[in-house]
This record gives structure tokens, sequence and C-alpha cells, in this order.
């Protein structure tokens, strides 16, 4: 695999923690207060974690880790920016949060990590930065307990095909060659400049699928919704609390989507 994605993918996000960290999209002073990071549709879907083991993929630097440790799961966060891992050990240590934070990058993460869990967990901008959703799907199902689940949100594989204005489809849905940028700024602070070359990829609905069907997975649950829980986007209007759609567009198209799969032998069970 040609390593320049990660590198450069690994710089931009190292650029990106201390902006993030300072910024008002992160809400960082009502988190330190108590607040959970964790939006309505994961924590629908995540129910009661008290007790569990989970691993947070692509953890950034551990909001939702700690999140999830504040809901008393023993939570697991890796992530291949050592400046978000180490914001993330620094977070946890301050607020006195039980969690374990690694860093690597994902396909790599079975060389430090040898443990099973009863949850694998990702969510919203993870799999445009991975070349490989096989190997992704691989790497789930190494970590994931015989009657555990993977939980997954990410945003809908149609925004991605929009440009910045959603008023042309500019990007192909299926993963036909790396999209290669240089970016000026962050979705969290547009008034703070990062200017970086980034390598992502887009993955439509039947790539996500298939890969997990191919590692022994049933989906079992599978929504999309038509707005996003983040103002992170260009256009975007609140027409219900933490509920944002393109002003220009409304309803008309899915912007998230959530997935549950499961371990063909637990899938019998549901």
């Amino acid at each position: 695999m040609n390593e320049q994605y990660l590198e450069l993918n690994r710089k931009n996000w190292d650029n990106r923690v201390e902006h993030h960290l300072d910024s008002d999209f992160y809400r960082m002073d009502a988190f330190r207060a108590g607040e959970t990071s964790l939006k309505e549709i994961e924590l629908a879907l995540l129910g009661n974690v008290s007790g569990l083991k989970i691993l947070h993929l692509q953890c950034h630097f551990g909001q939702d880790t700690l999140s999830l440790a504040r809901m008393g799961a023993k939570v697991t966060g890796i992530d291949f920016s050592q400046k978000a891992i180490d914001s993330a050990r620094k977070l946890a240590s301050e607020l006195s949060i039980d969690a374990t934070f690694i860093c690597t990058d994902l396909y790599s993460a079975p060389l430090h990590l040898k443990e099973k869990f009863d949850i694998v967990y990702t969510s919203y901008g993870t799999i445009g930065w991975l070349p490989d959703l096989q190997k992704w799907a691989d790497v789930i199902a190494k970590f994931l307990k015989p009657d555990g689940k993977f939980i997954f949100v990410e945003f809908h594989p149609v925004v991605w095909m929009f440009d910045d204005d959603f008023k042309h489809v500019t990007y192909n849905y299926f993963q036909d060659e790396p999209i290669i940028e240089e970016t000026s700024h962050s979705y969290a602070n547009k008034e703070h400049p990062i200017t970086d070359t980034t390598i992502t990829w887009n993955h439509g609905l039947s790539e996500v699928f298939q890969s997990l069907v191919n590692v022994g997975f049933n989906i079992t649950e599978f929504k999309e919704y038509p707005y996003s829980p983040y103002d992170c986007l260009s256009h975007l209007a609140e027409v219900e609390p933490n509920r944002f759609q393109i002003k220009h567009l409304k309803n008309k198209m899915p912007m998230v989507y959530s997935l549950i799969a499961r371990p063909h032998a637990e899938a019998s069970d549901i």
C-alpha cells in the first residue's frame, strides 16, 4: 500500500488538534462540565453500555471515547495522530476518567492490541480517510467478540458527491480514484488556516455492506437520516435542535446513515 496518504493525512490531523480543542464546535467547556459529546443517533444505537468493553476507532482527541467511559464502559480509543492521542490522555487525566488510548493507524491496530471487545464503534467522517474498506472490516472482525456488535454512524456518501456549496455533483459516488486536495481550514474552525494536502476516498453503501458481509457479519440494522447532527458543512440550517439540513435542499437527500453489524452466529438470536 502506498503510505504517502497516511503521512499526509496524519500531518493534517496533527495540525487540527490544537484548533479543534479551542473551537466552539467541540464545546470543551461544556464537555469538561459533564456534557456528553455523543449525539442522539449513536446514543440510541449504543443503549446501555455500562460494564461493556468498547473499542473506538479513529477517536481523534477522545471526546466520544471519554463520553462512553462516563457511561460506564471500559473503553479503548485508537487514532493515528500522536498529538490527538497525547491530548486525549491529558484530557482523561484532567477529568479523572479511566480510558486507554493507543496511537496507531487503523490497519496496524492488530499489531498493538490483542483484546476482544463487546462493541467496536466508529462515527462521522472516518472511512473517507481509508483506501481499503475490506481491510477496515478485517480489523473490525479481529477485535469483535463472537457475540459482539459493530456500531457505525457516518455521513452519507451522497453528501460527498457535491461541491462545497451543494449545487453541483463534482465527485464520483463510487471509489474510482483517490481525491487529492489542498485544504485551507478545518470543519471545526474555519477562521484558523490549516494548509495541507489530504488524500481521501468516497465509499458507496454497497462497498461498506459487502466488506462487512465478506468477514461474516450480518447487517442487522440500517437507517438513513435527512439531517446532520453537526453544523459542519456549508449552507446548513438548524431545522430542529441539533438537526441540520442544507438550506436549499431541505430534506431531499440523506445526510447520515447508521448500521449495526453482528457475526452470523449472533444474528439468529435477534
